[in-house]
C-alpha cells in the first residue's frame, strides 16, 4: 500500500458504523461515558454536568455509555451507583445506555478492516522492553519505539513459540496530526503505533472510543483535558476508517493540593460523602457549575437552573485545584 493512504481522507471503507440521517437527529449529539470502577467523584461530576451543558444548551441529546470493557474492575453494581448519582444531580439522558462489553463485534469489525489494509502488526513487547527502549534519545517521550514493527520472520517465529498472546498496534509511519479543541484551540501530536487490542484480548480505549462515538452519531466529544493529548490519535483513526470527525472540547481537571488528579484517596469526594457532610445535590451543582466559570450566585442549583446562562465560553481552561477537607468552606 502506498505512502498516502495513511493521510487524513485516506479510509479503509469502514462501513460497520452507519450514522443515521442527518434530519434524523438533532444538530449534534453528546454524551457521558464513565469506567463503572466505583463512585463518580466530583471530578468525574464535573465532567458530566460540563458535557450535559454543552449538548443541552444545543438542543442536542445526550447519551450515557459504560466502558466496561476491563472485567478486573467494571462492576454492574458500579453503573448503578453511577446512574443514581447523575440523577441525583438533576441530569438525564436519551434512551437506553450502552455497554461497551456488549459491542465487541463493532471494535473486530474495525479491527479486521485496519487488518485487511495491512495497518496493523502484532507486537510482544512487555512494558520494561518499550520502557527501557523508549529511553533511547531518538524516541518521543512516551511514544512506542517500535521494536516488533519490522521483526524477521525468524524474529516472529521465536514470539510466537514463546506462547505469550501478541498485541496489535496500529501502523502509523509518525503522522504529525492537528485536531481543534473547542476549548484549548489547535492541538498538534505525532501519532505514534497505538495499540488498538491488549495482549488479553480486549479492544484498547483508542479504538473502541471513535467506533463508539462514531456509531453513536456523536457529533460532539466533551471530556476531560486529561485525554487532549490522545485526541490526535483519535482524529487519525477516524480518518483511516473513512468516519467523520466529531468535535472537541476538554474541560479542565480537578486537582488535589499535592497536583495530582483528584481521586477518592483524598477524601471526602463522592457524592454519597458529602451527602453524609449534609451537603445537598443542589450545593454540589452549584460549586461545580462555578468552578467552570458559570455566573452561579444561588447556593443550590440544579443543572436545567442554568442552562441559559451557559456559554462554552465562560469555560476556565485552568485546572481547578480542590482540597476535600476545606470543602466545608468552599461549599
Amino acid at each position: 500500500m502506498g505512502d498516502d493512504a495513511s493521510l487524513p481522507g485516506a479510509g479503509v471503507g469502514f462501513s460497520h458504523v452507519p450514522a443515521p440521517a442527518r434530519e434524523d437527529r438533532p444538530v449534534s449529539r453528546g454524551r457521558f461515558a464513565p469506567s463503572p470502577t466505583g463512585r463518580l467523584h466530583v471530578g468525574n461530576l464535573r465532567t458530566a454536568i460540563a458535557a450535559w451543558l454543552f449538548a443541552r444548551s444545543a438542543g442536542s441529546e445526550f447519551l450515557l455509555r459504560f466502558e466496561d470493557l476491563d472485567p478486573g474492575t467494571a462492576r454492574r453494581e458500579h453503573e448503578d451507583d453511577q446512574r443514581r448519582d447523575l440523577e441525583m444531580l438533576g441530569l438525564d439522558w436519551d434512551g437506553v445506555p450502552v455497554r461497551q462489553s456488549e459491542r465487541i463485534e463493532r471494535y473486530e469489525d474495525a479491527l479486521a478492516d485496519l487488518v485487511r489494509a495491512g495497518r496493523t502488526y502484532r507486537c510482544w513487547c512487555s512494558r520494561r522492553e518499550i520502557r527501557e527502549a523508549a529511553s533511547a534519545p531518538h524516541v518521543p517521550s512516551g511514544h512506542y519505539p517500535g521494536i516488533c514493527r519490522h521483526l524477521t520472520a525468524r524474529q516472529i517465529a521465536d514470539r510466537e513459540a514463546s506462547g505469550k498472546p501478541p498485541a496489535l498496534r496500529l501502523r502509523t509511519d509518525a503522522p504529525d496530526i492537528e485536531i481543534v479543541d473547542r476549548l484549548h484551540g489547535p492541538h498538534r501530536e505525532v501519532v505514534d503505533d497505538l495499540v488498538l487490542r491488549r495482549g488479553d484480548g480486549i479492544p484498547a480505549y483508542n479504538l473502541v472510543v471513535v467506533v463508539d462515538d462514531a456509531a453513536q452519531s456523536v457529533e460532539e466529544v466533551v471530556r476531560a483535558d486529561d485525554l487532549l493529548s490522545s485526541t490526535p490519535r483519535h482524529a487519525h483513526l477516524y480518518d483511516l476508517l473513512g468516519l467523520p470527525r466529531p468535535s472537541w472540547a476538554h474541560v479542565p481537571l480537578v486537582l488535589a493540593p499535592d497536583g495530582e488528579r483528584l481521586a477518592k484517596r483524598h477524601g471526602s469526594v463522592t457524592l454519597p460523602d458529602r451527602e453524609a457532610l449534609e451537603d445537598s445535590p443542589g450545593r454540589v451543582v452549584a460549586v461545580l457549575t462555578a468552578s467552570l466559570g458559570l455566573d452561579v450566585p444561588e447556593r443550590e442549583v440544579m443543572p436545567h437552573d442554568v442552562l441559559d446562562r451557559f456559554s462554552a465560553d465562560q469555560i476556565v481552561v485552568a485546572p481547578w485545584t480542590l482540597s476535600p477537607d476545606e470543602l466545608r468552606d468552599r461549599w
